[in-house]
């Protein structure tokens, strides 16, 4: 074990992970929930939602934090593309958005086969520009998170051709579709599966599931890791395939085997997470009302 309170080492691998001398540091607090980080090193920024305020917030290492866009349709997950521009899961209005260059907000899609997706939580963009989203009902159920809306559609992961607007569903084996990620090779898909989210005892574990020669089809589902205490919202891979997982004591990272490995300990419970910062080896975390980041000895995956 570590001296440190805010590491617990499992396995002795994760030592060589964590800094003795890089402290888990307070970046702001006095938001409601925080969500959807996503790291901007051209413009050495982060941005993140502040989802029942419906707004998008921005840090900056000299500049604090500021409101990006507010109001933001309740966004969720964020990720950015291979041009670079934003793209985005708004509950209220949902779709899944792109940020243009110039600034322009485009809805890329809202609907399958007719009809209207339920609220879009997570985002991933593969190697080839498709665009991966989790579709659960999470944002339309409460007034809290976006407003209580009928839903029209199964929860899905969807994968989405965005020069063509060819959505496909590529999986709907699960009931709350959360977090997502792709491993570094982009052999595997990672799905947090959080459940129903009224359930007294819902399903939640870490699924992974394989992705075919096609790359544009996907394996069963089986559980990758669950866990304890709390379970996965947000989830982030390391360029060596560990899975950095939202806990609700922090953040836990979990080994390609899929055996927790060690713990980050943060003060609030987890919700989000992402690499960024020199070198992409500063994590971020979103804690229920504030931000953390804490630098670490491993760097963040890069898609191919």
């Amino acid at each position: 074990m570590t001296t440190r309170t805010d590491v617990e080492i499992i396995d002795p691998c994760f030592k060589p992970m964590v800094l003795p001398n890089a402290p888990l540091e307070l970046l702001g607090e006095g938001f409601r929930w925080l969500e959807g980080p996503v790291w901007f090193a051209d413009q050495e920024c982060l941005l993140f939602s502040d989802l029942p305020n419906d707004r998008i917030m921005r840090w900056t290492p000299d500049g604090g934090i500021s409101v990006f866009r507010q109001p933001s349709g309740f966004a969720n997950g964020h990720t950015r593309d291979r041009q670079g521009r934003l793209i985005g899961c708004s509950h209220r209005d949902r779709c899944i958005t792109r940020t243009e260059l110039d600034g322009r907000v485009v809805v890329l899609v809202d609907r399958y086969e007719g009809k209207r997706l339920n609220s879009p939580n997570d985002v991933i963009v593969k190697s080839d520009g498709t665009i991966w989203f989790s579709d659960p009902p999470y944002g339309i159920q409460p007034d809290y998170e976006g407003g209580k809306q009928g839903s029209e559609r199964p929860a899905c992961v969807y994968r989405l051709i965005p020069d063509t607007g060819g959505l496909s569903v590529v999986s709907e084996r699960f009931a709350g579709p959360n977090g997502l990620c792709f491993s570094p090779d982009e052999t595997r898909l990672y799905v947090c599966e959080s459940g129903l989210q009224f359930d007294p005892a819902p399903v939640q574990h870490i699924a992974v599931l394989e992705i075919c020669a096609d790359g544009a089809s996907l394996g069963e589902p089986r559980i990758f890791h669950k866990i304890d205490p709390g379970f996965a919202d947000g989830i982030r891979c390391d360029e060596d395939g560990n899975v950095w997982s939202s806990a609700a004591d922090g953040v836990h990272c979990i080994a390609p085997s899929g055996e927790l490995i060690g713990k980050i300990r943060v003060p609030y419970a987890v919700s989000n997470l992402t690499f960024g910062g020199r070198s992409r080896s500063r994590l971020f975390i979103c804690a229920s009302h504030s931000l953390f980041a804490i630098f670490t000895n491993q760097r963040g995956a890069q898609r191919p």
